[in-house]
């Protein structure tokens, strides 16, 4: 079992804040903050909780004025990067609500160590439009963790973060952005623009096709970010996503053979199918090729995902697939026994299907 994440947040993390926060401030009672943060109800509190809790204890044991108290930890942040450090900009979140302008100061030097993409969103449900207009000057700073910031901090649905319903309903501030960040030469910032138009995307799809149709072929880059800012209207075999990418209709393709060897299973055993494309046509042409697994969910009832098997441009008039699929129970999905049933969907058509049984 990996370590949990949480347990990056040990005596020696804590007792190394400290001594960083001391050096900074003399003044600082670093024994009283590690007992306070090490107290009776550590070892309880998971991950979020841990942060939340760090932050508190510097409140407690740093000048009361917030001026002063964010002038030590900028001069103690630098050594304490990755998810770890992202307490810091809780600090901020969390008692910066009433000096708005040193808040943002704060958040644009604090994520260069660790992302403020939490820290920000309170900012912007309070005052979208000062803080977007914010975050759009992001966008084109030096620092590419800033860059990355004015598009990841805005997404109307990034995972473990509070929800920005103005943005689902209505994401136009966020365009300004994404056009800003579309070809940045950072894929770290790429990828968050992708994402960003994938969130939209499951709210607003119409407003997400018409900027991928606008700026589809214009830069290799910009290409990449379309094509994965679509990846859930892909999955969901949405016709103007899938023609979008050349994926035309599948009506000549016929799938034999479906072939599942171990038509019974165990929980951790894995799936062998094979399968069988062919056309009448002169190529298969641009196909996406995806099995479906609708899986038994702990009520009985029936619940499919889809999984990409592969897609090109095929000039074969027939091909054969062999795949495996594993059942091993994760954290993200537990498996339960009953029927199931695989399909093959050939450009968004479900063309053929087979049920097997998880024991």
């Amino acid at each position: 079992m990996p370590e949990p994440l949480k347990n990056a947040y040990n005596q020696q993390y804590i007792t190394r804040l400290a001594n960083s926060i001391k050096q900074a401030w003399p003044s600082f009672d670093a024994p009283t903050f590690i007992s306070k943060v090490l107290d009776s109800q550590w070892e309880d509190k998971e991950l979020k909780a841990r942060m939340k809790h760090i932050s508190l204890m510097m409140r407690a044991c740093l000048p009361s004025s917030f001026p002063e108290s964010v002038d030590i930890l900028l001069r103690s942040s630098a050594g304490f990067g990755g998810f770890e450090g992202m307490f810091f900009p809780d600090y901020i979140e969390q008692f910066g609500a009433e000096h708005w302008d040193l808040s943002v100061k704060a958040l644009e030097q604090l994520t260069q160590y660790s992302s403020a993409e939490f820290a920000v969103r309170p900012m912007i449900i309070r005052d979208a439009n000062t803080m977007m207009k914010t975050m759009l000057g992001w966008a084109s700073h030096e620092n590419h963790h800033v860059r990355r910031l004015a598009t990841e901090g805005c997404r109307p649905r990034l995972p473990w973060a509070m929800a920005l319903p103005e943005f689902k309903h209505n994401p136009a501030l966020i365009l300004p952005i994404l056009n800003e960040l579309k070809q940045d030469e950072s894929l770290y910032v790429r990828r968050s623009v992708a994402n960003n138009l994938n969130d939209i995307a499951k709210d607003n799809p119409g407003i997400v096709l018409d900027w991928c149709k606008a700026n589809i072929g214009q830069h290799p880059d910009t290409d990449w970010v379309i094509k994965h800012g679509c990846r859930t209207l892909l999955k969901k075999a949405c016709p103007e996503a899938l023609l979008l990418f050349g994926y035309a209709s599948a009506a000549s393709i016929s799938v034999n053979d479906l072939n599942i060897k171990n038509e019974t299973l165990k929980v951790g055993d894995d799936l062998y199918f094979s399968f069988s494309l062919s056309t009448e046509d002169k190529a298969l042409s641009k196909l996406r090729v995806e099995y479906i697994i609708d899986y038994v969910k702990a009520n009985g009832r029936c619940s499919p995902k889809v999984f990409k098997s592969s897609e090109s441009d095929y000039q074969q008039q027939a091909l054969f697939f062999e795949r495996k699929h594993s059942f091993r129970q994760m954290s993200t999905r537990k498996h339960y026994p009953g029927e199931h049933k695989l399909s093959i969907r050939i450009n968004g058509e479900v063309k053929s299907w087979v049920n097997f049984v998880l024991c």
